[in-house]
């Protein structure tokens, strides 16, 4: 059952969240790309892409199923991504791999999977008070769902030296998503979010 702090997350921050991640994502997601969604949740921002992008089709894959959701979502364990390699265009992740334990798994087999590109949405534990910052976030965004919250995040180092690790190319990495509104921009913006373009042939 949601918290009065969860309705109010979903009042004032959920639908300005999910609305400039489904244009920042569609804008990145080539011609007629057959997509797959790792931790798509109810598929609310895919469904949104899929609005404006309708050469798109995108399918989900989640730990956890929601019993409503909008677009196709398949479980599976967490760890291997249940597709042989080279079956999409593109695999996403919008905020999954800080909930996680091993998250250069789970982008190795993204890297297997994908045929162009990786599109990768996380936080990024840098300046004061950053990480009890992202668990507030997270507990907020996520605890009425059920859904772990080991609070795995790392730096912006770390993830460049994890996907370098994995010879992923960055194609892309934007820190500026404007996800918050002013003057909540202030605490929970600042350089805590990127959206990344990572090669994946």
């Amino acid at each position: 059952m949601k918290s009065a702090v969860g309705n109010l997350h979903e009042y004032f921050v959920f639908d300005r969240r999910t609305r400039l991640l489904a244009s920042n994502f569609g804008k990145l997601l080539p011609n007629g790309a057959s997509v797959l969604d790792v931790g798509c949740g109810d598929g609310t921002i895919d469904a949104l892409i899929m609005q404006n992008r309708p050469d798109v089709l995108i399918r989900g894959l989640d730990v956890l199923v929601r019993p409503t959701t909008k677009i196709p979502v398949d479980k599976f364990d967490g760890n291997t991504l249940p597709f042989a390699d080279k079956s999409f265009d593109v695999v996403m992740f919008v905020d999954v791999l800080h909930h996680t334990d091993n998250q250069i798994k789970l982008l190795s087999e993204a890297k297997r999977v994908a045929r162009k590109l990786i599109l990768l949405k996380d936080h990024t534990m840098n300046g004061i008070l950053a990480h009890s910052t992202l668990r507030l976030m997270d507990w907020v965004g996520n605890a009425h769902h059920s859904v772990a919250l080991p609070y795995n995040y790392w730096p912006e180092q770390r993830w460049r030296e994890a996907l370098a690790q994995l010879r992923i190319p960055i194609k892309r990495w934007d820190s500026h998503l404007h996800l918050y509104p002013f003057p909540a921009s202030l605490v929970f913006q600042r350089h805590l979010h990127f959206l990344a373009a990572l090669g994946a042939e």
